[in-house]
């Protein structure tokens, strides 16, 4: 399936700046899958190892010396063909379970850059052993997300679609129908490319779940065998409160609901853990909704947590299909917050904060796109009355506003709306849009 991530890959591999790749991301977002199959596409040979379970010979070949030369010699004995600079990529996935492996690359950088090597890890930010030697500013970082929503649309062949609706944002009305159904199907599958397949191939609700709890069981595993026995408790704790945070629809990550009496202080490694694994994602407040950088104004103590993925989140919530395909009833769960869950997945790529004026107004996401400060507002349905965005833009006038909701897409003034199931049009919108509004 296509990834837009390819884009990057094939940039870095055309850079004579090249440095050793190091792909994160959380599990199953398909980082084994991009790199195997770049390397097919774009190499004569890939020399794929999997340090997860490797067996012994393999994690000897990182006891010794960890030079280039010597590697490349054994990968060579290993694969039984010659390892050439520019004609064969060299993946270390899982690199995080062999230490001097990850160690490694600071020499490839250093002494043998001319070889092209990538490695990916889904826990590479979790509590690496004692004494390895990270290769910081020796490695080039790409991060892997589960697939969006025009990755999806994608595979599901409607690329042509794509292509002309970006070309000719005005037709987007006429696909409202199709697109719609699209966007139902999303919230209930999410972006996780064996769920995405499985849809693709079967159209089987029951393998979707199935696929789907599958993922969390390996999360769950991940918290016992990644963490001490009291941590994991705590990691699992943070897990198992994610829906009921919203289920209150509280402003800010509540430690009561976790447990009765919790204290941050208890728990802050173990949200960190989360953090760095990419299971959930922050988005803290800002004291200030006008002021640059926007992260210079975070209030540290007030955040809340999304998941990695809108299906998987649906899935644990426990929100049935039949409620995601009931045109009525999709979003009555949660208080709208799958349509939050989706916009921040969808917009991955953006340092998103909210903002709150005491108890009379909040603002979904604030983000900070160059030199401009742009609140965006979430709306579940076709009721797009709202009160916290009117009071923000009174108190801050910002030159562009988003609304995301079920209406139709357009610029009103300095007010864009944004069907959710036009999301993908959100950048080439975002440039129409502050033309027009410089104009």
């Amino acid at each position: 399936m296509y990834r837009k991530l390819t884009t990057q890959l094939i940039d870095w591999k055309q850079n004579n700046d090249r440095k050793p790749l190091i792909l994160e991301g959380a599990r199953q977002t398909g980082k084994t899958y991009l790199l195997q199959q770049f390397g097919k596409e774009h190499y004569r040979n890939v020399a794929y190892i999997n340090m997860e379970n490797a067996p012994e010979k393999l994690v000897a070949l990182f006891e010794g010396s960890i030079s280039p030369e010597r590697i490349v010699t054994q990968l060579e004995l290993l694969f039984g063909f010659d390892i050439k600079p520019a004609e064969t990529l060299i993946i270390f996935d899982e690199v995080q379970e062999i230490p001097r492996a990850l160690t490694s690359l600071k020499y490839f950088c250093e002494d043998a850059p001319e070889y092209h090597i990538a490695a990916s890890g889904s826990l590479l930010g979790i509590f690496l052993h004692p004494g390895t030697s990270f290769p910081v500013g020796k490695v080039n970082f790409l991060k892997m997300q589960p697939m969006d929503f025009e990755e999806f649309l994608i595979a599901n062949g409607e690329e042509k679609l794509l292509v002309h609706l970006k070309e000719n944002v005005d037709d987007a009305h006429f696909f409202t129908e199709k697109l719609y159904d699209y966007f139902k199907y999303y919230l209930l599958i999410g972006g996780m490319p064996e769920v995405v397949q499985s849809w693709i191939t079967k159209k089987n609700i029951e393998k979707v779940e199935k696929i789907q709890n599958s993922i969390i069981q390996a999360y769950l595993r991940d918290f016992s065998k990644h963490t001490p026995k009291n941590e994991a408790i705590r990691v699992k704790q943070i897990f198992d409160s994610l829906p009921g945070q919203f289920a209150k629809n509280n402003d800010k990550f509540i430690y009561g609901v976790v447990k009765q009496g919790a204290r941050a202080r208890e728990y802050e490694l173990a949200i960190e853990w989360l953090l760095a694994a990419g299971i959930v994602r922050r988005v803290q407040t800002v004291k200030c909704g006008d002021k640059l950088p926007l992260k210079a104004y975070v209030e540290p103590a007030a955040f809340k947590l999304y998941f990695v993925d809108v299906g998987l989140f649906r899935h644990f919530a426990g929100i049935s299909s039949e409620v995601i395909l009931d045109k009525s009833a999709i979003f009555d769960e949660y208080n709208g917050l799958l349509a939050e869950q989706f916009v921040l997945q969808q917009l991955h790529n953006y340092d998103m904060y909210y903002w709150t004026s005491g108890a009379t107004a909040e603002i979904d996401f604030v983000t900070q796109i160059g030199s401009r400060i742009i609140p965006i507002e979430v709306k579940s349905g076709l009721n797009v009355k709202a009160q916290s965005l009117k009071v923000y833009r009174e108190q801050y006038k910002p030159q562009l506003s988003i609304r995301f909701s079920l209406k139709d897409t357009k610029l009103d003034n300095d007010l864009l709306n944004i069907s959710l199931y036009n999301i993908f049009l959100c950048e080439t919108l975002l440039d129409n849009s502050s033309a027009k509004c410089a104009k």
